[in-house]
């Protein structure tokens, strides 16, 4: 008879072994996983009336998981974007599960083989480059706030670092010397350099000249010297993209995040010529297929554009040459 495991004590040693030991995953992905193990055992203990650390791993199977997954769609009204980001937290632990508890591994098989749900990608956001010059222009450079805020979003322009990366920065992590670089460590605790260039270095030279409110401040605090939180960064952006609507009306018609900043960024590269292999590499995607969604993007965007130019007056059919004197009263 194959003995029963406990959940708990594999929930555990994932967390503690597997991501934070072994893939020393960011303090961002283990809160993502924590809150979909969250939301997985208040609905097993719903539907199983067993509490979270008596469940033994046989008890959370695949039509548990799939009414899970369900019920996120319904009761929670979550994308299928969402529900994957959930499914894949699930697949992550019962890979994990597969090397603890083999005896289990059908049960853990059919979890594994629960699909993710297709959903049409839409056309990544980005801004174009007044919408960008409008935004920079916005922060009142008169302020310390606005001098801040004008030199983060900059850098994110320009960078393309993520929301984590900037709000983590140091300014041991900046360098305005012979190829400035601006130094972090992303997902996956990779690090990587990503050059500045002559008027980001400007701008990042004099705000770090500012002085400081806080021993150990990050380069970009808040009032008091701490880290800016994520809150605190989208809400920033938004001041400041409303103000810099009234320059540009277009930035009416779009929601802008950080993340619209990193998929700007990766679009200027892209349309500069810079190979796909180089901006995975400078945006630090794992993969190259992640890129390819700026590659999709660029030519819906160029397709766009071709369909409101004039069409050429050309008629399908073999060519003939036009009469004699009609040519030569053309040529007059």
């Amino acid at each position: 008879m194959m003995a029963r495991a406990s959940f708990a004590v594999l929930l555990e040693g994932f967390f503690t072994q597997r991501l934070m030991r072994q893939r020393q995953a960011s303090a961002h992905t283990i809160a993502s996983y924590r809150d979909t193990f969250k939301m997985l055992l208040q609905f097993a203990q719903k539907r199983l009336h067993k509490a979270p650390s008596a469940l033994a791993l046989e008890d959370v199977d695949a039509p548990l998981v799939a009414a899970f997954l369900d019920d996120l769609e319904v009761s929670r009204s979550v994308t299928a974007r969402t529900r994957n980001l959930r499914l894949t937290a699930v697949h992550s632990f019962f890979r994990y599960a597969a090397f603890e508890a083999p005896t289990h591994a059908a049960q853990i098989g059919r979890v594994l083989a629960i699909p993710a749900k297709k959903f049409s990608r839409a056309l990544v956001p980005f801004l174009t480059r007044p919408e960008v010059d409008a935004l920079l222009a916005a922060p009142d450079q008169r302020t310390w706030s606005g001098r801040r805020d004008r030199a983060l979003i900059l850098l994110a322009v320009q960078t393309g670092l993520r929301l984590s990366e900037l709000t983590g920065l140091r300014s041991d992590d900046v360098n305005l010397g012979t190829g400035s670089h601006v130094r972090v460590v992303g997902k996956g605790r990779k690090e990587r350099c990503t050059p500045l260039s002559k008027a980001t270095r400007a701008v990042m030279g004099a705000w770090l000249r500012e002085p400081v409110r806080a021993p150990k401040q990050p380069v970009f605090p808040n009032a008091q010297g701490g880290p800016l939180s994520s809150h605190g960064v989208h809400y920033l952006l938004a001041k400041h993209v409303e103000a810099a609507g009234t320059l540009c009306p277009s930035l009416k018609r779009k929601r802008v995040s950080p993340h619209v900043l990193r998929h700007t960024t990766a679009m200027d590269l892209l349309q500069a010529g810079v190979e796909q292999a180089v901006i995975a590499l400078w945006l630090g995607h794992e993969s190259i297929e992640t890129t390819q969604i700026y590659l999709e993007a660029n030519l819906e965007l160029k397709e766009r554009m071709l369909a409101k130019t004039t069409p050429h007056d050309a008629k399908p059919g073999l060519y003939r040459p036009d009469d004699d004197l009609l040519m030569f009263l053309r040529g007059l």
